[in-house]
C-alpha cells in the first residue's frame, strides 16, 4: 500500500514576514528534496480539504473559533500572539492544514493508504484549546487525533512528538483525556517554558538538555516512550513531526541527524505495525533550516513508505 502525501497550495500562501523562519520556504524545501531523491512520484498525492468549524471544536472552544475567524484581515497582517500573524490568505491556509490530518485519517482508515504525510503549514502543536502560539493557529494533530477518536470510534489514539519544542498546546487539550497518549522528547528550558514536570500515565514528556544528540533521544524514546506505547497499545498513531532538533538547525540547540529521524520513524512504524494495524499519519511541526528540513523530512518519508 501507498504513502499519501497531502498538502495544498494555500499553505504557500500564509506569509508571517520575510524575516519569519516559518516562511512559505520551507513546503518547497521539503518537496524539492523528494523529487531529487526520486521519492516524489511513488507516493500518493491528494488535496487537502478545509476543515469544518464543527471539526475545530472537538478541540478548541468555539468562541476562539469565532475570535479567529474574526480576526483575518483583509489586507497586510495581524498579530494573535507575540509571534504567531495572519495575512488575508493565512486562515484558509489554517483550515487546509487541518484538513490534511484529517483526510489523512481518513485515507488511512479506509485503507486507501497504509500512512500518510502531510507537508503543510501553518504548525500546530502549540495552538492550545482557546490560544494562538509559537507560529500556530489551531492544533492540526490535535483535531485529527479527536476525529479518529468521535469518528472512527477509536478508542485509543498515540501521538509522537519529536520537535525541539515541546507541544504545550497538544498537551493542555489530552492532558485529562486517556484516550490519547503524548510522547513528547523537547529541548528543556526552552521554548514553551514547560512539560518537563507536567505529564501523567498518558502523558510522556522526556526533556532533553541543550547539546543533546542522537545518543540521549534514542534513550529517551527506547526507555520512556516504547514502554508507555507498549502499556497503551494505541490503534492508531499520529505523529508531530518538527526537524527543528536537527544540529544544522541553530534555533533549536540539540544535536540530532537524519539517521535519528530515520531510526524513530522505523521504531514507531513497528509500534504502529504490532498494535495499529500498521496505522501512521505524520503532519509537519517545526524545522526552519531549510536544506536540514529538507533532508531530514525526505528521510521521514522514505521510512514511512519503505522505499
Amino acid at each position: 500500500m501507498h504513502t499519501a502525501y497531502i498538502t495544498h497550495s494555500s499553505c504557500l500562501k500564509h506569509d508571517m514576514g520575510a524575516d519569519h523562519p516559518e516562511s512559505p520556504a520551507r513546503i518547497h524545501a521539503i518537496e524539492d528534496q523528494l523529487i531529487a531523491s526520486n521519492l516524489l512520484d511513488f507516493l500518493r498525492h491528494y488535496e487537502a480539504p478545509k476543515a469544518s468549524k464543527t471539526e475545530l471544536a472537538r478541540v478548541h472552544a468555539i468562541e476562539y473559533i469565532e475570535w479567529v475567524f474574526s480576526q483575518s484581515p483583509h489586507s497586510g497582517r495581524i498579530d494573535l500572539d507575540g509571534d504567531t500573524a495572519m495575512n488575508p490568505h493565512s486562515l484558509n491556509a489554517a483550515l487546509h492544514a487541518v484538513g490534511a490530518v484529517i483526510k489523512g485519517v481518513d485515507l488511512v482508515m479506509a485503507d486507501k493508504v497504509q500512512n500518510a504525510f502531510c507537508n503543510i503549514r501553518p504548525p500546530g502543536h502549540h495552538a492550545g484549546r482557546a490560544s494562538a502560539s509559537g507560529f500556530c493557529i489551531f492544533n492540526n494533530v490535535a483535531v485529527a487525533a479527536a476525529h479518529a477518536l468521535e469518528h472512527h470510534g477509536l478508542q485509543r489514539v498515540a501521538i509522537a512528538d519529536f520537535d525541539v519544542h515541546h507541544g504545550n498546546g497538544t498537551e493542555e487539550i489530552f492532558h485529562d483525556d486517556p484516550r490519547v497518549m503524548l510522547c513528547s522528547t523537547f529541548r528543556h528550558p526552552y521554548y514553551p517554558y514547560c512539560g518537563a514536570d507536567s505529564g501523567n500515565d498518558h502523558i510522556i514528556n522526556v526533556p532533553l538538555a541543550a547539546g543533546s544528540s542522537g545518543k540521549e533521544f534514542r534513550h529517551a524514546v527506547t526507555e520512556h516512550w516504547l514502554p508507555a506505547l507498549e502499556r497503551f497499545q494505541p490503534q492508531f498513531l499520529l505523529i508531530s513531526a518538527g526537524f527543528d532538533a536537527h544540529w544544522e538547525d541553530d534555533m533549536g540547540g540539540l544535536a540530532l541527524k537524519e539517521a535519528d529521524y530515520f531510526w524513530v520513524t522505523e521504531t514507531l512504524r513497528e509500534v504502529a505495525r504490532k498494535h495499529a494495524n500498521k496505522r501512521i499519519v505524520s503532519t509537519l511541526e517545526g524545522g526552519y533550516a531549510l536544506h536540514a528540513l529538507g533532508r531530514s523530512a525526505m528521510t521521514h518519508i522514505k521510512s514511512l513508505s519503505e522505499l
